[in-house]
């Protein structure tokens, strides 16, 4: 399905190889915090952290951790006079689903002056190869792997219904700046049946939905891109292609070197293991295409399982249901509580027999309530 259309501007030009320079100095802190989050639960870091961070590493850089796949750490705002959820989304380099699973109860468009504000700025790493441009459609997350020991993470907006970005491994090819806008033929014809038929053309300015910078695809019609309305990054509004701030594409135009790999996926459970072996997951809302809740919680139960090469820890499965069903895209730790841990029994066994092997007393339940989430 055809979707975004560019007419090359005169300024096409071909792409920049260039790396992101790893700023050093307080960089063991950082990989510190950064690892400490992988192995508590969602914890706020002090103010003092966050400044370190952004002294640090520039807007959505995070060193790479040595063991697990949890990046970055949740932290507080106040909302201050005139600003909105998104606003302070923006500022804070998260998208409009993100923020508002933070922060459930709190308007977008008015929060109150003074209101807390969580930022979800804590990620499990997709699981996928760490090489060039990664992007997780459910998550609604682009990583981009820059340099050694680097990954860069930005909120994109994907595909709405009956117009999904296509999953698969595709390059970046050219770039264009101020690329002009050729509607394609679906939105002429639902523009023509309301009587508003759109112009052939949208030249470059305010009023071009590609923004200031794209990255073409070599999937015909597919681009990463900017956008004249930011208050939709972060939701699931494009024809197929991806959208970003108009300040993160700019950044990405000037470094993205041509022929860099982009690995389109779909993984809305993501799961991780601490330095020391717990277990952590983050869990985001399925996109229409994906598969019902029983099957996607026996895929989660089987990533888990083969996330942990030796013993399986004891897992909380009531909260695995739960952040299956009621997902918010927080990263949350799957480690039973010690109260709630069975009684001592028999040889430990491989994990490998996971499925099979959980106890009924641990899964209690769970698949009388999916009953009632069958189609």
């Amino acid at each position: 399905m055809r979707n975004c259309h560019t007419i090359f501007h005169e300024s096409t030009t071909p792409m920049k190889n260039t790396t992101v320079t790893r700023q050093r100095g307080l960089g063991a802190t950082l990989f510190g915090l950064a690892l400490a989050c992988a192995t508590i639960a969602c914890t706020t870091p002090t103010l003092a952290e966050e400044d370190t961070a952004g002294e640090e590493l520039p807007r959505g850089h995070y060193l790479l951790p040595d063991e697990g796949n949890v990046i970055g750490a949740p932290y507080t705002v106040t909302v201050e006079e005139g600003e909105t959820l998104l606003d302070i989304g923006r500022r804070h380099n998260a998208g409009y689903e993100e923020m508002r699973m933070a922060n459930p109860g709190v308007s977008l468009w008015a929060p109150h002056p003074g209101t807390e504000i969580m930022i979800p700025a804590q990620h499990i790493l997709p699981d996928a190869p760490r090489e060039g441009i990664v992007v997780n459609l459910s998550e609604m997350r682009l990583y981009y792997y820059s340099s050694p020991g680097i990954v860069e993470t930005y909120p994109i907006s994907v595909g709405r219904d009956g117009f999904s970005t296509p999953v698969g491994i595709t390059r970046t090819t050219v770039k264009v700046k101020d690329p002009h806008w050729s509607p394609p033929r679906s939105m002429r014809a639902e523009a023509a049946a309301r009587g508003e038929p759109p112009p052939a053309v949208v030249p470059p300015g305010p009023d071009n939905p590609l923004g200031r910078h794209a990255i073409l695809l070599g999937l015909p019609s597919y681009l990463i891109h900017g956008t004249n309305r930011p208050d939709g990054v972060g939701m699931s509004v494009s024809r197929g292609c991806i959208r970003m701030f108009p300040e993160d594409i700019e950044s990405l135009y000037e470094r993205v070197p041509s022929g860099t790999q982009v690995n389109i996926i779909d993984q809305p459970f993501k799961v991780s293991q601490s330095a020391d072996g717990l277990p952590y997951a983050q869990s985001f809302p399925v996109l229409e295409e994906n598969q019902g809740v029983l099957e996607r919680l026996l895929n989660a139960m089987e990533r888990v399982a083969n996330n942990f090469s030796e013993e399986l820890p004891a897992i909380d499965y009531a909260l695995l249901q739960k952040t299956i069903m009621q997902p918010d895209g927080r990263v949350v730790s799957l480690m039973q509580s010690a109260e709630a841990l069975p009684a001592a029994h028999e040889p430990e066994e491989s994990s490998e027999g996971f499925l099979e092997e959980i106890e009924l007393s641990q899964v209690s339940g769970i698949y009388l309530d999916l009953e009632a989430y069958q189609p």
